[in-house]
């Protein structure tokens, strides 16, 4: 044996994270509606992939299956424990987010969850409604119903947030 394996895993391993981290921190962001608390969750579930990589890696979507990981953390009972006794969730920008980027996530936060999940899957993740029926574990026809009622909530959401910033400029 050469002794490859390990250091080709690595190496495979380096690769998907850097390709794949930040388009995850973005997406469990939307789905969560917590910048700060998603970036913690992507790396732990990176951290999870790591540890089963031999197999994680062998996936036809190991990208899914980091973005499903981080996602049960963030809804995980514990971490709305924590959120209910500590209170506020710490203040900050995420680096690199521009205002109409946090325009959205903070507009996607005021959709309830399911339809939170279907258009975040959809629109920035690229998966189809089967797609995200079987991620989701609900009937097509509930993600389409989802995926209507999230979209003409975000666009009411943030054509107040564009008429707000257009005050505040003609002020």
């Amino acid at each position: 044996m050469d002794g490859a394996g390990p250091a080709t895993d690595a190496e495979a391993f380096d690769a998907f994270y850097a390709r794949t981290r930040d388009r995850l921190a973005v997406q469990v962001a939307a789905l969560t509606g917590d910048p700060v608390e998603a970036l913690d969750h992507v790396q732990e579930a990176f951290i999870r992939a790591w540890g089963r990589w031999s197999r994680v890696g062998r996936l036809d979507d190991p990208e899914g299956w980091v973005r499903r990981v981080a996602h049960n953390l963030a809804v995980s009972r514990w971490r709305r424990a924590r959120r209910t006794v500590l209170g506020d969730r710490p203040d900050g920008a995420v680096p690199g987010w521009d205002d109409d980027q946090g325009a959205v996530l903070a507009a996607l936060a005021h959709l309830p969850r399911p339809e939170r999940e279907a258009i975040v899957l959809h629109h920035l993740v690229g998966l189809s409604v089967a797609e995200i029926a079987a991620e989701l574990r609900a009937p097509s026809g509930t993600v389409k119903s989802w995926l209507a009622r999230g979209r003409a909530r975000l666009a009411t959401h943030l054509n107040a947030v564009g008429e707000d910033r257009t005050e505040e400029m003609t002020q």
